[in-house]
């Protein structure tokens, strides 16, 4: 039955998280645009909706705020994050006598915990306030993509039921953001293995998980402001893994362990009774706590290999991917939610051309090779890198790399809305293509001083709100910025990042001068300021011995 004769502007395979905000970012950027989103589930998710990606970053947070809209939401049912915390943690029962990584008060720019089904609930009824068709239990049976880009008038069309009832609709363009199933990808073949094997276990429990109270130390309580370290995501590491402990408004906890295969394999996790004889073993605080919360597990899930790639997300054919129906990278860093972000950006800008007659391809192409770019230079802050994350001397440092670069160059473009802007892409080629060739060798640098650091784990609180640059880099996104000003912003990223890069370099050298600088120290060879230069202000934390 074709219930659907008057073809749609877009059409897009799934009303999660992804497909929701696309469509309502779409629908701000085209007021008359009709767009028709496939939701598989046909009631609401349940409030503690068992998906990974609780946790949003910068990115992700501005994107719902301020692209989509969405900031009382979040402000009145969800909780403000108090950043990541990290705890060296492993086999203790004295947090407070560990090394701690985090900041004792709130930075500038908010992000926040996400009960996601909590917010897709909210979506669905949003988007439907905002114009936009939601169909619920509604099951995608076949996709007949059109060659569009050689015969503009050419159309889509999706077979799907509804009700038991079959149905169909035309579109001029489709995008898929059904997850995992990746129904465009696997009809096109366009999965792609990478090689980050890591593997994830997660679960839910209907309980506070109060970190706060794992020691009586009033000291180590008053650090931070406020005294609820339990609201930030909190990392419980060692080497070849982390934990995450990430607090939920509807009153549960999510809970997860990420590994590296060949460190801790998965079927020394892959249930709940084998998590917890694991957390025994290396993280015992954590198990005393669930111990007696047994009772209240909600979920339990794994994944073997959760990272991969995709061949192509964008075609000039007007058929789209986004979110996890396209590329996943590790949820070390929560960068889920800011690839959303980034890949509707492109999407809604894609359409938004054609709709102005313009053609496609060129523009298509470069989309697609921005994302995949942005998507290579975040995966290498985890590719080889979990052996590192039990190093309380080398991970703090990277760390600091990790923010400096992200909230230096990939925050830069989102919140000052550069991410479709060639000119300033073009006109900063070099300073991105050498902070991206400093971030690899930076990671593989850092891989080398671990393999040889005394991994000293002293009782200290690296605080990132008292390293006054750091502090303003995250302040810097709320600025206000014309293109000479963001070229400005951009360079002065840059020469940061060389800047710090040089600083790491002198600091594990001071320690282990029989270490290779190796391709870090010839890039900054090359660079200013020189290998060993002092920076204009000390940018690492002191190490406490």
């Amino acid at each position: 039955m074709d219930s659907q004769a008057t073809p749609r502007d877009v059409v897009i395979l799934g009303g999660g998280l992804a497909g929701l905000t696309l469509a309502m970012q779409l629908k701000r950027r085209e007021p008359d645009i009709d767009v028709l989103v496939l939701e598989r589930r046909s009631e609401p998710a349940p409030e503690a909706a068992h998906k990974v990606g609780e946790s949003t970053v910068e990115v992700g947070a501005h994107y719902f705020d301020k692209v989509i809209g969405l900031g009382e939401h979040l402000r009145e049912r969800h909780l403000r994050k108090f950043g990541f915390r990290f705890f060296f943690s492993e086999g203790r029962r004295d947090l407070d006598q560990v090394t701690e990584i985090g900041a004792s008060r709130h930075l500038s720019v908010p992000s926040y915990q996400i009960d996601r089904g909590i917010f897709e609930n909210f979506l669905v009824e949003e988007a439907r306030r905002r114009g936009i068709e939601v169909i619920e239990g509604s099951v995608v049976r076949q996709i007949d993509l059109a060659e569009s880009s050689s015969n503009a008038a050419a159309l889509h069309r999706i077979g799907y039921t509804h009700q038991g009832e079959a149905r169909s609709v035309s579109a001029r363009w489709v995008v898929d953001a059904c997850g995992r199933a990746g129904l465009i990808k696997r009809k096109l073949g366009l999965a792609e293995l990478n090689n980050h094997p890591a593997h994830a276990i997660w679960f839910r429990i209907k309980d506070r998980i109060e970190i706060d109270r794992w020691t009586d130390n009033a000291e180590w309580r008053e650090r931070c402001d406020p005294q609820a370290r339990w609201l930030s995501t909190n990392h419980l590491v060692g080497k070849g893994y982390w934990v995450w402990l990430i607090p939920l408004s509807s009153g549960s906890h999510s809970v997860g362990i990420v590994a590296d295969p060949a460190i801790h394999p998965l079927d020394t996790m892959d249930t709940f009774e084998k998590a917890m004889d694991w957390f025994k073993t290396y993280q015992p605080l954590l198990f005393d706590d669930l111990d007696g919360k047994r009772h209240l597990l909600q979920d339990f899930a794994f994944f073997k290999r959760f990272s991969y790639g995709c061949k192509q997300v964008y075609s000039a054919d007007r058929w789209a991917l986004t979110g996890e129906a396209g590329l996943f990278l590790d949820p070390f860093y929560s960068p889920g939610s800011d690839f959303i972000a980034i890949s509707n950006t492109y999407i809604t800008e894609l359409v938004s051309l054609d709709r102005r007659g313009e053609r496609l391809g060129a523009r298509t192409q470069v989309f697609d090779q921005l994302l995949h770019s942005f998507y290579e230079s975040t995966m290498a802050l985890y590719q080889d890198q979990y052996a590192i994350f039990g190093d309380p001397e080398v991970l703090p440092v990277k760390v600091i790399w990790d923010y400096t670069y992200y909230w230096g160059v990939l925050a830069q473009f989102v919140f000052h809305d550069r991410l479709a802007d060639l000119s300033s892409l073009a006109a900063l080629r070099t300073e991105l293509a050498q902070c991206q060739a400093l971030n690899v060798a930076v990671q593989d640098f850092l891989r080398q001083w671990s393999a040889v650091s005394k991994k000293r784990n002293p009782a200290v609180m690296l605080d990132q709100a008292e390293l006054p640059w750091f502090a303003e880099l995250n302040r810097s996104l709320n600025d206000t910025l014309d293109t000479a000003g963001f070229a400005a912003r951009i360079r002065e990223s840059h020469a940061r990042l060389t800047g710090l890069a040089a600083e790491i370099l002198a600091r594990a050298l001071d320690d282990h001068p029989e270490l290779d600088a190796g391709e870090l120290g010839r890039l900054l060879a090359a660079l200013s300021p020189a290998p060993g230069a002092a920076s204009p202000e000390r940018m690492l934390p002191e190490m406490v011995a």
